[in-house]
């Protein structure tokens, strides 16, 4: 059973800054990507920023210079470290893991529950 469990977020003023992590545990071959989205009021789910199956950085435009997601493989955690923070940016962050769970070469989805992210004086 694979579990991807995430945590941080809370309140902060604008400008502030918050750090969120994720790590994929259980039984699986590998991961084959990580990364964050989030889902503000009425809007749909977007990638934030992650790491791709090659190994590459994404991040959306909205967020380039202000956040930093970073990873370390040996306990398959990513972290998002999130700086100059908007009130644009309030939001539901959730966790997302591309697992392999065996030697066929096929990906599955696994989401951590969520963490709010509220920007606010």
């Amino acid at each position: 059973q694979v579990q991807v469990v995430q945590s941080g977020g809370g309140l902060v003023q604008p400008g502030g800054s918050l750090r969120l992590s994720c790590a994929a545990s259980g039984s699986f071959f590998r991961i084959l990507s990580m990364g964050w989205y989030r889902q503000a009021p009425g809007k749909q789910r977007e990638l934030v920023a992650g790491f791709t199956r090659a190994g590459d950085i994404n991040y959306a435009d909205s967020v380039k210079d202000r956040f930093t997601v970073s990873r370390e493989n040996a306990q398959n955690t990513v972290h998002l470290q999130m700086n100059s923070l908007k009130p644009e940016d309030t939001a539901v962050y959730y966790c997302n893991a591309d697992i392999q769970l065996g030697p066929t070469p096929q990906g599955m989805d696994y989401w951590g529950k969520g963490s709010l992210v509220t920007v606010s004086s």
